[in-house]
């Protein structure tokens, strides 16, 4: 279990960040910013984990994303939004997305998972977040959607490479997570509709 992580929580709507700090400051120390500006001021090389809203008003999430990979902090970025996830998540430097609402223990899961991930080497550590992807537009979009779209193919292909290269048993872990993620609540796997 993952003990003194700090954690970030960033959203414009004060109540939906104070509640993420409420539950996460039972386990964990936790700094608050109700800004895209103010999340950069309060990020640093002590931040173990981001849990970022997409939409702000000020400067949007994914801008706050580039910004955090740009600067080297290591920290993991967890999206944690009500944007529906699109293809655009595919060029997008995050660890896992979290699409609203989510629960206390969403936010537990997500961060022993993280935690998780850091026993293993970058390449396995790169396909967890692919396959958070993957499972991410799996669950959000239909099949021909998904065949008809290049960048999906080659996240597939690039998955199926990680997956040669990793060890077998972090390959096992990532079909777990991947089975996992899928079951959570973030988005249930979209039903094949009968022509």
């Amino acid at each position: 279990m993952t003990e003194n992580i700090t954690a970030l929580v960033v959203d414009d709507d004060r109540d939906i960040a104070d509640l993420y700090t409420t539950w996460l400051t039972m386990d964990h120390d936790v700094r608050t910013a109700y800004s895209g500006d103010e999340a950069l001021k309060r990020v640093d090389e002590e931040v173990d984990v981001v849990f970022l809203d997409r939409q702000m008003p000020d400067r949007s999430g994914d801008e706050v994303l580039e910004r955090i990979r740009e600067r080297r902090l290591g920290c993991r970025v967890v999206m944690v939004t009500a944007v529906d996830p699109d293809f655009d998540i595919l060029g997008m430097d995050f660890d896992d997305y979290l699409t609203k609402p989510v629960t206390r223990a969403d936010l537990a899961d997500v961060i022993e998972q993280l935690d998780e991930r850091e026993e293993y080497s970058q390449t396995v550590q790169e396909l967890f977040s692919l396959t958070a992807k993957k499972a991410t537009l799996e669950a959000e979009k239909s099949p021909s959607e998904l065949e008809d779209t290049e960048k999906y193919q080659e996240l597939k292909e690039r998955v199926d490479e990680l997956k040669a290269e990793a060890d077998p048993t972090a390959t096992s872990l990532e079909d777990d997570y991947e089975s996992l993620f899928l079951e959570l609540p973030r988005g249930q796997p979209r039903d094949e509709k009968s022509n």
